[in-house]
């Protein structure tokens, strides 16, 4: 995992938190280890800088996730962060402010223990350090790698160059409509898979759920019904994680089952993320909530 290490202060309608631990590669890591222990997965390491405020309670928790935080970097200087609010349907959150700090001078290393992961996820970043990162190490199963709508309008051709050098790709639908111009979300889907002929393409869409193109197959999921939504940051990322630890428990060719019992159970990982401030959904989680709610999801969808 591949991405920002960060302390978000939001606040939505259900209250507010200040400094929480957050960023794309904690919540990515996160759910990818939860999955990761009863998938027997060996190691499921960060990359990542801090500043040196980071906190060292912080570091303790993630090695007590089980992470490996070989590739973490301590930096001179502050650690990233993002202040943001949520309201209305909660599928949108407003930046108040954005200190990028020692995160604004990354540049990733990968350990050499992590050149050959079976899968790579380069989480949310700007296209170029995406690309650096896979200079440095390739899935031996597949690269994968999350964007935002930001590196579209100032890094398109970035992007788009980076995007080709992976085997998925997973971006909401605003940012396929973005990249192709097309309204309508199969047509763009498409466009966009043969603009960089990639394996498969899942297409984030908030409350209304989650497409996946692979191949000539298309795989369409409803959100799971959640009542209570406190905070969305990191739904994104963690259902990324979660599809990052499925994949990485097997081998061969993608299938589409493999592909959609993934997206399943990254669809119920973020329906814990949102219900909560911050990672605590996430650190807070059980066998045995998650397999209730995977079991109710399931009859859902039968």
């Amino acid at each position: 995992m591949v991405g920002s290490i960060a302390y978000d202060s939001v606040t939505s309608p259900a209250g507010n938190v200040e400094d929480a631990l957050g960023g794309s590669a904690v919540y990515a890591g996160i759910a990818s280890r939860f999955h990761g222990n009863y998938l027997n997965l060996d190691s499921i390491g960060l990359v990542g800088v801090v500043g040196s405020d980071f906190k060292s309670s912080d570091i303790a928790m993630l090695e007590s996730q089980g992470l490996d935080l070989t590739g973490l970097e301590i930096a001179d200087g502050k650690t990233f962060r993002w202040e943001g609010s949520y309201h209305g349907d909660m599928g949108v959150a407003q930046t108040h402010d954005t200190q990028l700090n020692v995160f604004g001078d990354f540049d990733p290393k990968v350990p050499a223990s992590s050149t050959t992961p079976k899968v790579l996820f380069c989480a949310n970043l700007i296209p170029m350090l995406q690309l650096k990162v896979l200079e440095q190490a390739k899935g031996t199963r597949l690269s994968m790698l999350d964007s935002m709508n930001l590196w579209i309008e100032i890094a398109r051709d970035d992007l788009l160059s980076v995007m080709r050098r992976v085997d998925l790709i997973i971006i909401n639908d605003g940012e396929v409509r973005m990249l192709t111009g097309d309204d309508n979300l199969v047509r763009a889907a498409k466009a966009l898979v043969k603009m960089v002929n990639c394996q498969t393409l899942i297409v984030k869409k908030g409350e209304n759920g989650v497409m996946a193109f692979h191949g000539d197959e298309i795989i369409a999921l409803p959100a799971y019904p959640t009542e209570s939504v406190v905070d969305p940051t990191g739904c994104g990322d963690s259902f990324a994680g979660t599809i990052a630890a499925y994949l990485a428990s097997n081998d061969g060719v993608l299938t589409r089952d493999e592909l959609r019992q993934a997206l399943v159970r990254a669809t119920v990982t973020a329906s814990f993320t949102l219900e909560s401030f911050g990672t605590s959904g996430l650190i807070g989680l059980t066998d045995e909530e998650f397999n209730s709610r995977l079991t109710e999801f399931e009859t859902i969808l039968s």
